[in-house]
């Protein structure tokens, strides 16, 4: 691995640990509201709308580099879109991201990591029904392993001692979580229907659906304001508070920001690597992740050690493995072997049955030459033995 794509993952390991610690930490932090009360920060809504300002960002990222490549005389990738088609999943993304701030807000940020793994599950299903595509036993074990794992991890959640601080709901957040993971799996599929056929940039992708995301739910944090709830002063979401709040304590300031910049150049760091690794690659940077998560919710005493979380998050790396196809059980079978490696290795051996097959050596009268002569000797003796 050169130093670039060192550079590249530990990049992207840091920034996704700091998109959902920041958030944690603003969670847990108190400050003074707008009616002069001292509460914690606990503005889902609110944070999805900075989410998607990064996301944003991402854009300008992608007109920056392609007016870079311009005046360096290259041809920068350009495709004819229209920029509509990302509305559909930007509502999605929408309506995930604000289902999982307010399950991150009830529930222990390294759970939080964990419970996002079963996406795995529905994806796969969804991918089934909508997209006709064929899964082996090998994928549908690797669900029912991540399935496994998800008990563990969530029965260790509620088993953590109750609700606190930083975790007053463990298992509502738990459910809210998951449930988000459906509206993410059903944000795959349309991207890949819709989506992926125009083969927009991916930068450009992260930007338009910030920019929908934003748009859209700038409005409705409007709406929010008016519905009654139990944010401050008897709101849905109170964003007039949420300012208020970031003005009055550094910790939530430099928490939002740091969300709001995490995933911004998360996007960029794991597009750019995406070009350089393999799956394998992905799929260990994003467990470290969940590991760095974990350890500094343990070293800030966001929660306690759990046996049974570890138990389920190493079910969960098993069966994401095995979905994924990273992980593959040759001695299982055919079943448990992804079809591009059997393809490969039926390729393999023909070439080496051509090798050492018989039939091939000739000489040019068509006689068999006298070291296939030798060959057919032995092999009759040894059939005779």
């Amino acid at each position: 691995m050169n130093g670039h794509l060192i550079f590249l993952a530990v990049a992207m390991v840091v920034t996704g640990s700091i998109n959902t610690i920041s958030t944690k930490f603003a969670d847990n932090a108190y400050s003074k509201g707008i009616d002069g009360t001292t509460r914690q920060f606990d503005h889902p809504f609110f944070q999805a709308a900075g989410m998607f300002l990064g996301e944003l960002l991402c854009l300008g990222a992608h007109y920056v580099l392609f007016f870079r490549q311009k005046c360096q005389g290259k041809d920068p990738q350009t495709v004819k879109f229209n920029p509509a088609i990302f509305i559909l999943p930007a509502c999605c993304d929408l309506a995930a991201t604000s289902s999982m701030y307010v399950g991150l807000n009830w529930t222990y940020a390294s759970v939080f990591q964990m419970l996002r793994g079963s996406v795995v599950i529905f994806t796969g299903i969804l991918s089934v029904i909508f997209l006709k595509r064929k899964l082996k036993l090998l994928h549908w074990s690797g669900m029912v392993f991540v399935l496994i794992g998800l008990g563990f991890v969530g029965f260790a959640s509620i088993y953590q001692g109750g609700s606190s601080s930083s975790a007053p709901h463990p298992l509502l957040g738990d459910i809210i979580v998951i449930a988000a993971q459906v509206i993410v799996s059903v944000q795959m599929v349309v991207e890949e229907k819709f989506v992926s056929k125009y083969n927009v940039p991916p930068l450009q992708v992260v930007g338009f659906e910030g920019m929908f995301g934003l748009t859209i739910l700038s409005g409705l944090l409007v709406a929010m304001y008016y519905i009654p709830g139990s944010s401050a002063g008897n709101h849905f979401e109170n964003a007039p508070d949420a300012f208020v709040q970031l003005g009055n304590s550094w910790v939530v300031l430099v928490a939002t920001l740091g969300n709001l910049l995490s995933i911004s150049f998360f996007n960029f760091f794991g597009i750019s690597i995406t070009k350089y690794s393999s799956a394998t690659t992905r799929m260990v940077l994003d467990s470290i992740r969940t590991i760095v998560i974990w350890a500094f919710s343990l070293i800030m005493k966001w929660q306690e050690f759990q046996f049974f979380q570890l138990i389920g998050f190493a079910f969960l790396l098993f069966g994401s493995g095995l979905y994924n196809e990273i992980i593959v059980l040759k001695c299982f079978g055919r079943h448990f072997i992804p079809d591009s490696k059997l393809k490969e290795m039926e390729i393999e051996s023909d070439e080496t049955q051509k090798l050492i097959s018989p039939t091939d050596a000739t000489v040019e009268n068509g006689y068999p030459d006298d070291t296939t002569k030798a060959y057919n000797s032995a092999h009759r003796n040894s059939t005779v033995q």
